[in-house]
């Protein structure tokens, strides 16, 4: 017989339109775990450069995780996403800022393309809270 889950699961909203149709949510947590989507900055935010950009997707992360009971230092990998990897020092600027005294496991990839043609950069977080004591 297959075991069920006791563990509770808390669908996180950002309230994005793209929630809804896709059917996803800003993050999940289950347990101790939180899982935050991939993020990018917001379309009323500056599409200048990928530093920027980079930035405003850590603060939609950072507010993500605080909803779901976490922060930035519970964070144990993140996986950065980009369209042109000459930004990759950029990004990994961003990245140091928020992330020097954590340092989660990091995988960055460059992809083709992103949703808009303006996005520079996407990132997704997995983070880990302390067990109860």
């Amino acid at each position: 017989m297959a075991k069920t889950s006791k563990t509770a699961r808390t669908n996180i909203s950002s309230g994005g339109a793209y929630e809804s149709v896709f059917g996803y949510s800003r993050a999940v947590r289950a347990g101790e775990d939180i899982h935050v989507s991939g993020t990018c900055a917001p379309a009323s935010h500056d599409k200048s450069d990928a530093f920027t950009q980079a930035r405003a997707a850590l603060d939609i992360i950072e507010k993500a995780l605080g909803e779901a009971g976490g922060g930035l230092d519970h964070v144990v990998r993140t996986v950065v996403y980009l369209r042109d990897i000459n930004d990759a020092e950029d990004v990994a600027r961003a990245h140091l800022e928020r992330f020097d005294k954590v340092r989660p496991a990091s995988t960055l990839v460059q992809v083709t393309s992103m949703l808009r043609p303006w996005q520079k950069v996407e990132i997704e977080a997995y983070a880990k809270l302390d067990p109860p004591s």
